[in-house]
């Protein structure tokens, strides 16, 4: 170490070449906003020298182009761009996402522990820097049935580890303002660590309970007001915008220069086809740009505010002594990435083809207990005054609707007219035969049915559909093909995308997967689906720790009162 400390010192000062210069950029001044015209001198993988001229061993011509620090996702779940974790990497990177802090709590509300090796293990042969946060509620609450339990020990076993930042998105809410005591374990055992939050439209005195516990970010702020109410009790609000969490436009009317160091980035769930068609971070940038924020402030947010936020102190900023990851931009304001460089090395296909890639796990994860049938997916009783789900289009908060149904032989009915589909739950573990069952509305469904295993937080199969012999076979299409996305219509499967690792993620390349969604998506429209992504708006229906009514195994639920209705 001592040796590469001097080695960066001597070039720093230019006593000797560079490792790698990229000459004539001009770099973006995070303190002052400025394009300052200079070269960036990099020894290893740490940024040695700027504001000058260099020497270097190899060299890079920026061709007077813009240099921004790389960019940090500050939370998401690689599960959830349905590749693995290598196939992320290759996506995103190019992109000038440097840094992702990711949360495998989809894989271990399946896995359990070891989706934390397999996440750790490929974190440590990714070309950007993958960090991982502990999934701090797997099961999320006592009212679905997950594939594992994790309690305060299975944590603190990996909290120690160097791609592990700290404890992940704590969506227990009633737990930890309650005091359950499993909840407080985890709570004590990483105090004074990062913890992540998990608060969507908490305000008031609970919102100050809730940062008491040592909470310090949140990524379900919906509205200004309650994000402004956030930063103001020292929370970091994470902007997000991802394939169904569109909060965006909301909340950067509040980012501007002056608390751009209150907010940062973040896409928690974005699939590889919006990545193609819009981008990643850069997306991002580029629409806060769009919507009238300044250049300095959407910069510094996806960066410097991104890297304190969550103690990464030697990165945010290109200045010597830094992470040298740069991101080279042909347009500022259009954030129009044309080079990136992670740890000193420029990103090629080259650098990805020399990764040691490690084999996925959780294959097989999918066991339904025998073949569903149709008569599994009916509703007895009565369609009068029934508890409905509302769709919130660009949002996983449901509306609380209670609605009058057609009924016929004493069982209630969709009301396809009025896009009232039925929606059901099939735990798919192994460890029982629970059937949850209700009814959404806002799917546009006219007829056949969709499904999926990817269900948050536990990853059940939920079908929603406008008949149960098509939602049976549905079902049973997930198991045989190991999980993943499938509609089908008059018995046929029409489409599908396969994700046998975990029940969650492709082993194909994310091109595969983009094209495969492509078709996915023609064949929803064709059954009358109105939502631009219908499979990830699906698989939020069981998340119970989300407002108003949701549905897991056991039932639909009133998240409110966290009682099944």
């Amino acid at each position: 170490m001592q040796n590469a400390i001097q080695r960066r010192v001597a070039q720093g000062q230019g006593r000797e070449p560079a490792d790698l210069v990229i000459r004539n950029v001009r770099l973006l001044d995070l303190v002052t906003g400025e394009l300052v015209p200079t070269d960036i001198a990099i020894c290893g993988d740490r940024i040695v020298g700027t504001y000058g001229t260099y020497e270097g061993r190899k060299e890079i011509d920026g061709r007077g182009r813009v240099a921004v620090p790389g960019f940090i996702d500050t939370h998401l779940h690689v599960e959830s761009s349905l590749v693995t974790p290598f196939e992320f990497d290759r996506c995103v990177l190019p992109h000038g996402v440097t840094t992702a802090i990711c949360d495998p709590h989809e894989m271990a509300n399946v896995l359990g522990r070891s989706a934390f090796d397999y996440f750790l293990a490929a974190a440590e042969r990714t070309v950007m820097d993958l960090r991982v946060n502990l999934s701090s509620c797997v099961p999320a609450t006592p009212m679905e049935t997950s594939g594992a339990t994790l309690d305060a020990t299975d944590l603190v076993a990996y909290r120690d580890h160097p791609k592990v930042i700290g404890l992940a998105e704590f969506m227990n809410i009633p737990g930890v303002l309650n005091g359950d005591p499993g909840c407080l374990d985890k709570l004590a055992a990483f105090a004074g660590g990062h913890i992540d939050g998990h608060a969507p439209l908490m305000r008031g005195k609970a919102l100050n309970g809730y940062l008491a516990a040592g909470i310090s970010t949140d990524h379900e702020a919906t509205a200004a007001e309650e994000a402004l109410e956030k930063v103001r009790k020292g929370m970091t609000v994470l902007i997000r915008e991802g394939s169904v969490c569109k909060d965006l436009e909301a909340l950067v009317p509040l980012l501007n220069v002056a608390t751009s160091p209150f907010f940062a980035f973040c896409t928690d769930d974005r699939n590889p086809l919006e990545i193609a068609h819009e981008g990643h971070l850069d997306f991002l940038i580029r629409r806060a740009i769009e919507l009238g924020v300044e250049p300095l402030a959407a910069y510094r947010a996806a960066s410097l505010s991104a890297a304190n936020a969550f103690g990464l102190r030697d990165r945010g900023q290109i200045a010597p002594g830094k992470r040298a990851d740069v991101v080279l931009l042909d347009d500022l304001e259009a954030c129009l990435v044309s080079d990136v460089i992670s740890a000193g090395r420029l990103v090629t296909d080259a650098l990805f083809a020399a990764r040691e890639i490690i084999p996925p796990v959780g294959l097989g994860s999918v066991k339904l207990p025998g073949v569903v049938s149709a008569s599994d997916m009916e509703i007895q009783g009565s369609g009068t005054d029934r508890p409905v789900m509302g769709l919130i289009p660009g949002q996983i908060i449901t509306e609380y609707l209670r609605l009058t149904l057609p009924e016929e032989n004493g069982q209630a009915l969709p009301d396809v007219p009025n896009d009232v589909a039925k929606v059901c739950v099939v735990a798919r573990h192994g460890h029982n035969d629970n059937i949850g069952r209700g009814f959404v509305k806002g799917f546009g469904l006219k007829h056949g049915a969709l499904a999926s295993s990817v269900g948050h937080d536990s990853h059940n199969i939920c079908v929603v559909g406008t008949n149960d012999a098509d939602m049976a076979t549905a079902v049973n299409r997930l198991e045989a093909t190991g999980g993943g996305f499938v509609a089908v219509q008059d018995g046929k499967v029409l489409a599908e995308l396969k994700l046998p690792v975990a029940g969650l993620m492709s082993d194909a390349t994310f091109e595969q997967v983009r094209d495969e969604l492509i078709v996915l998506r023609k064949a929803a429209k064709e059954m009358g689906v109105s939502l631009e992504e219908p499979f990830l708006q699906l698989a939020f229906l069981p998340l119970p720790v989300i407002p108003h009514l949701k549905i897991t195994d056991l039932g639909m639920i009133d998240v409110r009162t966290m009682e099944l209705v």
